[in-house]
């Protein structure tokens, strides 16, 4: 049985054997419910990280920032509900103001508002809800309402690594740690973003960051948003700073005071200007400047850059390879977790059977194994010789997890010719396992890694 299935099946267990009770009762229909939904990714971090930057870049629109925990997820039509206990949820208008979109809040404003639930009709929301945390948010709060993790930091201080230590062993497998705003990491050079990305390398083989996250990234989020949703009359107002000389504008991009003041060598509004730095950044204006120089000089080619320079595509790609593409392992690891709790808040005579089925399935799940050594890989923490590593990484879902992907075909095999392909590659990984040369750590991983071809053989069979 699927981890998927496993939970499924544990969940409306428990609902029978806590039938009685209505707070438990509560609690795990709203788990149920949860379990049918994309997979939850909660974007966390300390007040002034960039979270919502971070969120709109991603969902590829300027949302404004609102109050409370906000929850975006795909939808037909934009449609907003605020809820603010005690009073019933209430439907309120999204509107665009400023050339951005606002949740208009209105009344709500004045009391506390614990909750707004945004449908946004976008491609990036299909797969993958976005929750984008308050300020301060706890780690009880942020683990506890997503399947998985996006952490933003600056730096990596005491109190990030408290956070992510609150969450147990979750953050190891379902946690990607973001080096947020890594433009002013550089101190806003041309290479800020190449330093940024060095000190994110550096992050993964950290040991005290290593154990806590799948992968370690850098993206300036106010580029990638920039990027995401540029606009005609930015592009030509960027085209018409590149025209002008290097040498002749340089002195006017050393610093934000300068980039509006007075005597600017480009006919160029002080208004125009000021919108250019409020939405790249004085490091933006001047890479997109450099950028269309350098031959970029159409929209498209434009955003394309920008979205690969700014991070944005690494950190998609990491959200894709470690929730969405294990959205079935992380929605059965939230219940899971969420049985745990019910079961130490309520112990009963009748749950022993169910406490003794979910330690077996956090014991043995082979998914989390397969999450767990994914992280290892990638982050240096293990390492195997020659071509092993990269094939390791792959056969455990690094680059998709149906068995096409897996063993690295290029093609669409019939059911005898994959048959055969997975026996080969289950041989030569066996040999491996218990191969004298490597060490312990690397015939563990090999063993892993059986577990895999041997899971393909049997789906196939």
């Amino acid at each position: 049985m699927t981890p998927h299935a496993a939970a499924w099946a544990m969940l409306n267990e428990a609902l029978a054997v806590y039938r009685d009770s209505p707070r438990a009762t509560a609690f795990l229909r709203a788990q149920l419910a949860r379990f049918g939904e994309p997979v939850r990714v909660a974007v966390a971090g300390a007040p002034g990280a960039g979270k919502s930057t971070v969120v709109n870049s991603l969902i590829g629109e300027e949302i404004a920032p609102v109050e409370g925990l906000v929850s975006y997820r795909d939808g037909p039509a934009p449609r907003a509900v605020v809820i603010a206990p005690p009073a019933p949820p209430q439907e309120v208008p999204i509107v665009r103001r400023d050339g951005r979109q606002r949740v208009d809040s209105g009344a709500w404003r004045s009391q506390q508002v614990e909750r707004v639930l945004v449908d946004w009709p976008a491609r990036s929301l299909r797969e993958t809800s976005l929750l984008d945390t308050p300020g301060g948010a706890s780690p009880e709060l942020v683990f506890g309402e997503a399947d998985a993790v996006v952490y933003l930091m600056r730096h990596m201080h005491d109190a990030d690594l408290r956070f992510l230590q609150a969450g147990g062993d979750r953050p190891s497998v379902s946690t990607v740690v973001v080096l947020s705003r890594a433009d002013e990491i550089g101190g806003g050079r041309i290479d800020a973003l190449s330093s940024a990305k060095q000190i994110a390398r550096r992050y993964r083989r950290d040991p005290q960051v290593q154990p806590l996250c799948q992968n370690v990234v850098a993206v300036a989020g106010l580029l990638a948003v920039a990027a995401r949703t540029l606009r005609d009359a930015e592009f030509d107002a960027v085209a018409a700073l590149a025209a002008l000389p290097r040498t002749d504008l340089e002195e006017h991009l050393l610093s934000a005071d300068r980039f509006v003041g007075h005597d600017f060598p480009v006919a160029l509004a002080p208004q125009v200007r000021q919108g250019l730095l409020e939405r790249f950044g004085i490091f933006g204006v001047r890479l997109t400047a450099t950028l269309v120089r350098q031959g970029f000089d159409t929209r498209t080619k434009l955003v394309g850059q920008l979205v690969q320079r700014s991070g944005l595509g690494e950190l998609r790609d990491a959200i894709g390879q470690n929730f969405t593409e294990r959205h079935e392992v992380l929605k059965a690891l939230s219940v899971w977790r969420a049985l745990e709790f019910v079961l130490r808040a309520e112990p009963r005579q009748g749950a022993r059977k169910l406490t003794a089925d979910l330690e077996r399935a956090l014991a043995s799940a082979h998914d989390l194994k397969e999450l767990r050594l994914l992280a290892a890989l990638q982050t240096g923490r293990t390492t195997l010789p020659g071509d092993l590593e990269a094939e390791a990484v792959r056969i455990v879902g690094g680059e998709g997890t149906d068995p096409v992907a897996r063993l690295g075909m290029d093609f669409e095999p019939d059911e005898r010719s994959l048959r055969l392909a997975v026996t080969d590659v289950l041989r030569r990984w066996q040999d491996q396992a218990v191969n004298p040369v490597l060490d312990t750590a690397q015939r563990a991983a090999a063993g892993v890694v059986v577990r895999s071809c041997e899971g393909m053989l049997t789906r196939l069979s």
